[in-house]
């Protein structure tokens, strides 16, 4: 129980000490270090990755995945920006665990579960759009526990963004030339469904230790 809590607080502020306290002790504009800060944060954040892989488990053209990788962007920078500039947070587990649920969501969309269970078809790219705001307000909540100067702070919160976009066009450059590799072979439409249940299962572990965490805290 100790093993799972910790790792649960661990996933929830994923902010290392060497970087908060670096952080703590900097004032001014930093754009560099900012940068630095919001790719790492996105190629380390492996649920903001899942769910992109999610995205676009499905899109065969550079045309679409365009449209929806911009919709996720667009989502998570207003809610980041705006959530550190207003001091705007949301409990840590709780956020990570909505953005769990969205790894479930996308998964469930993936293998066609609205469409049999409901007789409909929910629109994928508001959806992607409405998840990438919950994705904000989770960078935002591990940019507020930087407690960061604000001193400098518009910029320093436009050069973190820029990171994340940077990070997030890297991590989305790995999936694309896996997923390239993968499609072209016959397995890929025999283990769709088990790399999507699988998708599935690590989002509602990610809830269920965010959740677990944030009840015991």
């Amino acid at each position: 129980m100790c093993l799972l809590l910790g790792t649960a607080e661990a996933l929830a502020h994923a902010v290392t000490e060497g970087d908060k306290g670096y952080i703590q002790e900097i004032s001014g504009v930093n754009l560099l270090p900012f940068m630095y800060l919001g790719a790492k944060h996105m190629m380390t954040g492996y649920d903001h990755i899942l769910f992109l892989f999610g995205v676009i488990f499905f899109l065969y053209r550079l045309q679409h995945i365009a449209i929806y990788v911009s919709l996720f962007a667009i989502g998570h920078s207003t809610t980041m920006i705006l959530g550190v500039y207003f001091n705007v947070g949301i409990n840590s587990y709780l956020i990570d665990a909505i953005i769990g649920l969205s790894v479930v969501y996308k998964a469930l969309d993936n293998l066609g579960a609205y469409q049999r269970w409901f007789g409909f078809q929910p629109d994928t790219k508001v959806a992607t759009l409405v998840f990438g705001l919950f994705h904000g307000f989770g960078l935002a909540t591990k940019i507020i526990e930087y407690e960061i100067s604000p001193d400098g702070l518009v910029p320093n919160l436009l050069a973190f963004n820029v990171g994340v976009e940077i990070g997030q066009l890297l991590a989305l450059s790995v999936i694309l030339i896996g997923m390239g590799y993968w499609r072209r072979t016959p397995s890929f439409f025999r283990h769709a469904y088990t790399a999507n249940v699988a998708m599935m299962s690590a989002g509602f572990i990610l809830v269920g230790m965010q959740l677990t965490g944030y009840f015991v805290s």
